[in-house]
């Protein structure tokens, strides 16, 4: 090999070897840190006119109280007409590796509009203290669906928001659920592996527990999504079976504390 081709090679390696750790920081220090707003516009006549904000999988650790602060700060500032929670506010199993509820709750409290925000629980929250956690939600003016409807009136439309319990942790009953509902339906579930038993009435279902991911690699996608349906469900908009569903990237992180190319989002849904 000449001495031209040589040079330029171990220019190559060097910068790549130079990268690894650059991207490493990156997703450790960096963009898990980083809250955008993602805004999605979908049709829906009955619903025309109402904004949403949309989030979940907030996974607050015990030194992230900052953190908490940020981002109901970050939903207010959206002027939304009603707030829907997909769980997951503590992290992993043991009140050790999270921010404590109470305070939490108190923080969810100051959002607005107040008596309009709905959630159902994830499987940390499940994991952790499952009464403890509905208890608190509901102390802050936080309505807590489980495998039940609530009838709330947004601009002079009546509307049903749906919940059903995680698959995981609890028994979602998608049919006691929608018993009640009228028309136009909103469909809270943590885990979007539930898509295919909910029927085509509810205008829009709305999910997390996958965290996009949290690592995406260009050209290649997910690294990893807790989905028995692999990537189908990892993130955005999902249309298929003349229904549509929201995966939302979520707040926090699970298990590794990083993110590559897979920002922490709150989402704003316009219906026109």
């Amino acid at each position: 090999m000449k001495s031209g081709k040589k040079r330029k090679l171990k220019k190559i390696i060097l910068f790549f070897l130079l990268l690894i750790p650059v991207l490493f920081l990156w997703s450790l220090l960096i963009e898990p840190n980083i809250l955008i707003v993602k805004k999605y516009r979908i049709e829906n006549e009955k619903l025309r006119g109402i904004r949403a904000v949309f989030a979940g999988d907030f996974h607050f650790r015990p030194y992230q109280g900052n953190r908490l602060n940020y981002t109901v700060k970050k939903i207010n500032a959206q002027n939304a007409d009603i707030i829907l929670f997909i769980g997951d506010y503590v992290n992993r199993h043991s009140i050790d590796t999270s921010y404590p509820m109470t305070e939490i709750a108190k923080k969810l409290a100051e959002i607005k509009p107040s008596k309009k925000i709905f959630t159902v629980l994830g499987n940390h929250d499940c994991y952790q203290d499952k009464k403890k956690i509905k208890k608190e939600l509901v102390n802050a003016g936080v309505e807590v669906l489980e495998n039940s409807t609530r009838y709330v009136r947004v601009k002079d439309r009546l509307i049903s928001v749906s919940g059903i319990e995680d698959l995981t942790t609890g028994f979602p009953n998608v049919e006691k659920t929608l018993r009640l509902s009228i028309s136009p339906t909103i469909l809270l579930t943590h885990q979007p592996d539930i898509f295919y038993k909910i029927p085509q009435k509810v205008d829009l279902i709305l999910a997390g527990h996958t965290h996009g991911g949290q690592v995406r690699i260009p050209f290649f996608g997910p690294v990893f999504v807790p989905s028995v349906y692999g990537t189908r469900f990892a993130y955005g908009l999902i249309k298929e079976e003349g229904k549509k569903m929201i995966v939302t990237n979520g707040i926090g992180t699970s298990i590794l504390p990083i993110r590559f190319n897979c920002f922490p989002e709150i989402v704003v849904i316009d219906f026109i």
